[in-house]
């Protein structure tokens, strides 16, 4: 696949899906457009109709210099090549950059034949394009203003459904479009609405979708940055149906925005398959679509299923811990009710020599016991470094070594993140000698992934997530999180309440979302309490502003003795030991707010 240019924008900041910060775009023939655009169409025994999408691509309002056509023949045999003059055809006025391609030897279906023509394309944006759509004059235009504004935009045209040419003669639709009346082709009222329009409307065209944006995306009129369907991956070629909603979701967790727009019109002329044959279409989609989107959790309801992509990602640093510890934790993930979750155990596996060691006094005894204790289980992976994201997993999971989440705290955590619509969600477990602040920590990949793209130099990746999507912290036993040592004599709370002995009196679930506490949505309060300068290192930037800053807003509490939790000793004194350390850590969190909150406060 060709094409990409330079940045456009660089810094357009999108909170959620909510492009309306981006202001109205220039109405069409009112501005100067510099993108080019390749229009791919994939065709398959659309010999009647494909005639009259050109001719209406021919009469587009876009300037015809930034415009190619590039249709990929998915036939059985070869269709005929279009004329060498590319003005006028028998069928119609062409195009005047117009290319037809074959997809790779083998290949067939809609999902190889738009991947074929992304790769040919030589455009900035690609726009996909159905083989029996007849476009209104400002089709491409409408979509291409959207492009200008911010590089990380998925637009959607507004299609309706009309009769096909067994009703209405391919000559008078030819005729209206060479007389520029295709909007008069057929009465508006008449027309079927596609069913994604029904969402448009319930959602404020998509401005208060959130993260659910994505499954409205339909191929049939789409257009997206080149660069930005490369970072996605492009589309699943072993996909023959489906494949447009599953890029969606891709495209979700590399952090696009997508945009309807009503101006983009056209006519479908007949029947979408869909709307002919819906229930065999959801028989067909549902189970390939199950294993490849995590965030359609209906279609995952079996207790002890995984699937192709994960929902959660958990990472465990093996550091300097014990193979006890790595266990406790990684047991406790596995054991999990969430569970298609998958983890990742990160460590220096390859000093792990096979040569003469002493069994019992080799110095990477631990290690080598992680190793072989997850070896024969398909969900633990092992990795030297933390990679910078994981997707496209929507979630990851940070958990250090040696703490223990309940069964229910995973699927919690992200259940409230979701709720919140935060784009990482801290949770602090302990704090140490030297002010540390020992945490764990949710990262929503598409919070990760566009904070990433819009970073410009010196701009912290911790404040622009919580700019665009909101980051809170909070206690993590409230989560049901214990060091393994102490969960193994206490029987664990469900996820929201906290560990203590005293009934009735645990904090609700989602107390991190009370006022002025989550991110700039309003969901938990107007300002939010985030990581801000304190949560630098939620993804992986530390420095000044990183544990730094959460360090230096706990060293500013009441001098109070400080050191390790002691676990040690009869019954009464573990119980004394879990409601100290179920204190320390609510002391923590409620420090940890305010000090966050004072970093964000306006002047």
């Amino acid at each position: 696949m060709a094409g990409g240019g330079e940045d456009v924008t660089g810094a357009a900041r999108i909170p959620l899906n909510d492009y309306g910060v981006l202001g109205e775009p220039p109405a069409p023939g009112e501005w100067t457009p510099t993108l080019t655009v390749s229009v791919v169409i994939p065709a398959y025994r659309a010999e009647r109709t494909l005639p009259l999408t050109l001719a209406s691509l021919a009469r587009q309002t876009y300037p015809a210099h930034l415009m190619e056509v590039v249709v990929v023949d998915d036939g059985e045999r070869p269709m005929e090549p279009p004329p060498e003059s590319s003005a006028q055809s028998s069928a119609g006025p062409l195009p005047e950059r117009l290319r037809v391609v074959r997809p790779r030897g083998g290949a067939w279906g809609r999902a190889s034949a738009c991947a074929a023509g992304a790769e040919a394309a030589q455009g900035e944006v690609i726009l996909y394009l159905d083989a029996d759509l007849v476009l209104f004059p400002e089709h491409v235009e409408a979509q291409m203003r959207w492009h200008h504004l911010a590089d990380y935009l998925v637009v959607l045209g507004h299609l309706r459904f009309v009769p096909g040419l067994d009703e209405v003669p391919a000559s008078e639709v030819l005729a209206a479009v060479e007389a520029g009346a295709v909007p008069k082709l057929f009465a508006e009222q008449d027309a079927t609405p596609q069913w994604t329009e029904r969402r448009w409307d319930q959602t404020d065209d998509l401005r208060a979708a959130g993260f659910s944006a994505f499954s409205v995306m339909v191929g049939a009129t789409a257009s997206l940055p080149a660069r930005l369907l490369r970072a996605a991956g492009g589309l699943d070629a072993s996909l023959v149906l489906g494949e447009d909603t599953e890029l969606g979701y891709r495209l979700a967790q590399a952090g696009a925005v997508f945009v309807p727009d009503r101006l983009s019109r056209c006519w479908h002329l007949g029947r979408s398959t869909v709307m002919r044959r819906e229930p065999d279409v959801k028989r067909h989609n549902w189970p390939h679509l199950a294993e490849r989107v995590p965030s359609f959790r209906w279609l995952r309801r079996h207790p002890q299923r995984t699937y192709l992509v994960p929902y959660v990602e958990v990472v465990v640093e093996v550091g300097d811990a014990s193979f006890e510890e790595v266990r406790a934790t990684v047991d406790a993930v596995l054991a999990g009710r969430l569970p298609d979750v998958r983890v990742t155990v990160v460590g220096p596996w390859g000093r792990l020599g096979g040569g003469r060691r002493d069994p019992l006094g080799d110095p990477s005894l631990d290690l080598r016991l992680v190793l072989a204790c997850y070896q024969g289980e398909p969900r633990v992976r092992f990795r030297e470094a933390v990679p910078d994201d994981c997707f496209p997993v929507p979630f990851r999971f940070h958990c250090p070594p040696g703490w223990v989440p309940s069964r229910g705290s995973i699927g919690s955590v992200v259940k409230h993140a979701d709720r919140q619509r935060l784009g990482i969600v801290s949770l602090a477990l302990d704090e140490r000698e030297d002010g540390r602040v020992v945490h764990a920590r949710l990262e929503r990949t598409a919070a990760i992934r566009r904070a990433r793209h819009c970073a410009g130099p010196g701009d912290d990746l911790g404040d622009l997530v919580h700019e665009m999507h909101g980051t809170v912290w909070d206690a993590g036993d409230k989560w049901g999180f214990l060091p393994a040592t102490l969960a193994a004599t206490t029987a664990p709370p469900a996820p929201g309440r906290a560990w203590t002995d005293a009934p009735g009196k645990a904090d609700a679930p989602g107390k991190a979302g009370a006022p002025g506490e989550a991110g700039p949505h309003g969901k938990a309060g107007a300002r939010g309490e985030r990581g801000a300068r304190g949560e630098a290192d939620a993804v992986g930037e530390t420095g000044a502003r990183g544990k730094a800053g959460a360090a230096r807003a706990l060293r500013s509490r009441s001098p109070r003795r400080r050191g390790r939790l002691s676990l040690s000793g009869p019954r009464p004194l573990r119980r004394t030991a879990r409601l100290r350390h179920t204190a320390r850590l609510r002391r923590t969190a409620r420090r940890l707010r305010r000090r966050l909150r004072a970093l964000v406060r306006p002047a």
